[in-house]
């Protein structure tokens, strides 16, 4: 369990006075759904138990001093000049969340913040959703602002655009902000709205971290991204006003695909049916067909690996383990891919059985150490310590 005491005591340490509140933000694991979210398509993700935490307390002045305990580094700014950092990655999550809430007419004063998570970075479990949906909810508290969970997602989804470079979609910020407890989270990407899915008690959720870092800016993901909206463009003379691949069916690809070149196809053909499989997975896990969503879990993970082409060898062992291992009902590559995470769905009673088996055949197969996270359902961002001065 994260010691919130711990950091209070590094805060004021550092700053030499105590912090005012200190803010929670979760990461995610995506049970299926994935690729969806910029496709205005269909996730069902779960808030973890794990987040990112922010210390802070209002400045009397206009200035931001950040103190991150992952990079041991500082980073300060003026809120009246609010720019990229081309040095350092880290920062512009934070400036970029700033500059989103000012580009809102929302009055802000300067602040220290302290950077504190117990969420790995780079493994697929969006520890940067975490830190943008933690620092947007700290100013929102220094400053008694308002704001919808979903404005605020919207506000951090920006800073990655605007500010990171990584054209993500809005699930991992919305999951952060709106996650519930012992539940997944089905959500429409289109319109926001979601509806929370019981998690049924006799399964366990496995995270399995495949020790290979990825990087999404700059990368392939953006590349995919701008595949799929030229597939729509291709599709949009035969099938008429569509907006995204959220608006195509595998009924259409069947009849229109011949109109998109085999690498555009294979995108689509991962999308289209990746949005069938969430919705189908969704009425699964609510009625407790742990099984039928094993399934749903596998075929994502072959259409990830073989149509949009995200997954790499190690993943695919994890997932391979997986499935050889007792007590599972499924598992599959979650995140952006070419790294990160498997997420695998395990019956509670063989749980230990299953970590065993993933430790010692991932170490014979790779060489690799790996640390297994038995992962629970947590809420959304909050606060979990306030003091008024």
């Amino acid at each position: 369990m994260y010691d919130v005491a711990k950091l209070y005591s590094a805060f004021e340490e550092y700053f030499g006075q105590p912090p005012t509140r200190i803010a929670r933000a979760p990461g995610r694991v995506n049970l299926i759904g994935e690729h969806t979210d910029y496709n205005d398509g269909f996730v069902l993700p779960m808030a973890l138990d794990r987040a990112t935490y922010v210390a802070a307390r209002p400045r009397p002045d206009r200035v931001v001093r950040v103190f991150s305990t992952k990079f041991r580094e500082e980073d300060q700014f003026d809120l009246d000049q609010v720019v990229r950092d081309e040095r350092r990655q880290w920062v512009n999550y934070i400036r970029g969340v700033v500059k989103g809430l000012q580009a809102r007419d929302l009055p802000l004063q300067g602040a220290d913040l302290m950077i504190d998570s117990d969420l790995p970075s780079g493994s697929g479990l969006s520890s940067s959703a975490a830190l943008e949906v933690a620092v947007g909810y700290t100013f929102q508290l220094l400053n008694n602002i308002n704001l919808l969970g979903e404005e605020l997602a919207l506000v951090a989804q920006g800073a990655e655009h605007t500010f990171v470079g990584v054209k993500c979609g809005i699930m991992d910020q919305l999951v952060a902000a709106l996650g519930e407890a012992g539940h997944a989270l089905l959500i429409d990407c289109r319109d926001l709205s979601y509806r929370p899915i019981p998690i049924p008690a006799q399964a366990c959720v496995v995270v399995c971290d495949s020790g290979v870092r990825h990087r999404l800016a700059g990368s392939e993901y953006n590349q995919r991204r701008a595949g799929c909206e030229e597939a729509v463009r291709l599709l949009r003379p035969a099938l008429g006003k569509i907006q995204a691949l959220r608006d195509v069916r595998s009924t259409d690809l069947a009849m229109y695909g011949n109109l998109l070149p085999p690498d555009l196809l294979r995108l689509a053909r991962h999308v289209v049916s990746e949005n069938e499989r969430t919705l189908t997975a969704a009425d699964a896990l609510a009625a407790g067909d742990l099984t039928k969503m094993g399934q749903l879990m596998v075929a994502s993970h072959i259409s990830l690996r073989d149509d949009y082409r995200v997954s790499i060898a190690e993943l695919d062992t994890l997932v391979e383990l997986a499935l050889a291992a007792p007590g599972c009902f499924g598992s599959r590559m979650t995140g952006g891919g070419f790294g990160g995470s498997t997420v695998s769905l395990v019956a509670a009673d063989a749980v230990d059985a299953f970590v065993t088996a993933m430790i010692d055949g991932y170490a014979i197969r790779t060489g690799r150490k790996l640390q297994p996270l038995i992962c629970t359902a947590g809420s959304g961002v909050s606060c979990v310590y306030a003091h008024e001065e």
